[in-house]
């Protein structure tokens, strides 16, 4: 798999609202973002779904945003302070091997993994931090851009979630992509579509 990360000036494309033509926030995050959810957005870059998550989580929820590179969190941060929602997300500046997500231990509701698992180090270990900041139950939404990630390499980041304790609940389907809604905890049956 690639271990190559999104250039920082890439983030002002992928946040632009042009790119709603082709992906709606709302439409893929809708079913699974609630008011009062605790949500984890690792590889944000400048805010594209997080937007649409802080509205979701509303007063009482919050997101925690995740990535590498300093131009993307303080991209995202202008963005959610020009639209009110600054104090909804939790942006954070993370290692490229770890996300720092020790002070979330079981409190996390739902992850958007959004085209960011393939330029991990490790899906493994992504898999692992994610599945100790998540709550019994909690859902974890995995999607991958079919041009850049191939069914092989998909089928293993699902191998990867399934040692860490995640099921595949669904297969969601998502324009030009792979993707799988995942479920952690135990007595779940995985369904392989």
């Amino acid at each position: 798999m690639s271990k190559r990360v999104c250039p920082w000036w890439l983030g002002y494309f992928l946040a632009s609202p042009v790119r709603r033509l082709l992906c709606d926030p709302g439409e893929i995050v809708g079913p699974y973002v609630h008011e009062g959810m605790t949500v984890l957005e690792p590889g944000p870059g400048m805010g594209f779904f997080t937007l649409e998550l802080a509205r979701r989580v509303g007063p009482s929820g919050r997101v925690i945003a995740v990535d590498i590179q300093p131009r993307m969190i303080e991209g995202l941060k202008r963005r959610m302070a020009k639209a009110g929602l600054l104090e909804r997300v939790d942006a954070r500046l993370a290692s490229p091997d770890c996300m720092g997500l020790s002070d979330l231990a079981g409190a996390v509701d739902f992850t958007l993994a959004f085209a960011v698992v393939h330029e991990m180090p490790a899906a493994e270990l992504f898999f692992a931090e994610t599945a100790r900041a998540s709550k019994a139950g909690a859902s974890l939404l995995l999607v991958e851009p079919g041009g850049h990630v191939r069914a092989p390499e998909f089928e293993a980041e699902l191998q990867a979630a399934a040692q860490a304790g995640f099921v595949v609940a669904s297969r969601p389907s998502v324009r030009r992509s792979h993707a799988a809604l995942l479920k952690k905890g135990q007595g779940l049956v995985a369904i392989h579509d």
